[in-house]
C-alpha cells in the first residue's frame, strides 16, 4: 500500500472566482461558508481513514437502474432552482433532519453556508423539493466555470422512502449536464464503509489521489454499486 504524507490545510476566503473554484475542487478542497479546507485522513469508527475527495465525470455518467427509480419515484413532486435563499422553512427542515445524526450533529445551517450563501464565497444554487407548496427537501450546491460541487442536503426525516438525499443529488447532477459542467464533485468519502458511502455509489467516479491526479474509483465496485 502506497503510503501517504499527512496533508490538513485550510484558509479563508470571502470571495473566490468560478475559475479558481475549479482549481481548487481539482486539489482535493472543499468549503463550508468562507471557510476552506483540505485533509486527506480522519478519524472515524475508532480508527485513522483515508478520506477520499470524489468526483464524476459527467462526460461518462450515465443514471443507474436505481437512480431512474429514485427520480420516476419522485416525479410527482415540484422542484426549483433558484439563488440560495435561507428562511423559516429551510431552518425548520434544517432542525428536523438534524435529529438523524447521532455524532457530529451541527448546530446551524450556517456551520455550512455563509450569511449571504448565494453569493459568498462564489456562486451558489439551492434546490427545492415541495409536495403540494410543503418543503420536503433542499440541496445547496456551488457552481463553477466547469464544474459543480455539492455543499450540504437536507430533508424530512419521515419522508425517508423517498430517497431525497439522493435525490437531491440527482437533481444537481442532471442541472450540472444540462449546463454544460464537466465534473460534479459529491465531497469527501471516507476508505471502507461508512454513513458517506452513497457518495460512491454513481457511474463514472474518480478519487484523488492527493498528488495532483485523479483515478478511477474502484473500492466498491464488488458490492453491486453501478447496477
Amino acid at each position: 500500500m502506497t503510503r501517504l504524507s499527512y496533508i490538513n490545510e485550510d484558509f479563508y476566503s470571502p470571495h473566490v472566482a468560478p475559475e479558481v473554484m475549479d482549481e481548487l475542487l481539482a486539489e482535493g478542497w472543499r468549503h463550508f461558508g468562507t471557510y476552506f479546507f483540505r485533509y486527506n485522513m480522519g478519524f472515524h469508527d475508532f480508527e485513522i481513514r483515508r478520506v477520499y475527495p470524489l468526483r464524476i465525470r459527467l462526460a461518462d455518467f450515465s443514471f443507474s437502474r436505481s437512480q431512474r427509480r429514485i427520480l420516476r419515484r419522485n416525479e410527482d413532486l415540484q422542484t426549483v432552482i433558484r439563488p440560495v435563499v435561507i428562511d423559516a422553512e429551510k431552518m425548520h427542515l434544517f432542525d428536523r433532519h438534524k435529529r438523524r445524526f447521532k455524532e457530529n450533529i451541527p448546530d446551524s445551517i450556517y456551520d455550512f453556508l455563509s450569511q449571504s450563501p448565494a453569493e459568498v464565497p462564489c456562486r451558489a444554487l439551492e434546490t427545492s423539493v415541495y409536495e403540494n407548496g410543503t418543503l420536503l427537501a433542499a440541496s445547496f450546491f456551488d457552481v463553477g466555470a466547469e464544474s459543480v460541487s455539492s455543499i450540504y442536503a437536507m430533508f424530512e426525516p419521515e419522508e425517508k422512502k423517498r430517497s431525497l438525499g439522493i435525490y437531491t443529488m440527482l437533481l444537481e447532477i442532471k442541472y450540472a449536464l444540462e449546463n454544460g459542467k464537466k465534473f460534479f464533485y459529491q465531497g469527501y468519502a471516507y476508505e471502507g464503509n461508512s454513513f458517506y458511502d452513497y457518495k460512491k455509489k454513481f457511474r463514472a467516479v474518480e478519487k484523488y489521489d492527493w498528488n495532483g491526479g485523479w483515478e478511477k474509483f474502484e473500492e466498491e465496485k464488488s458490492r453491486g454499486s453501478h447496477e
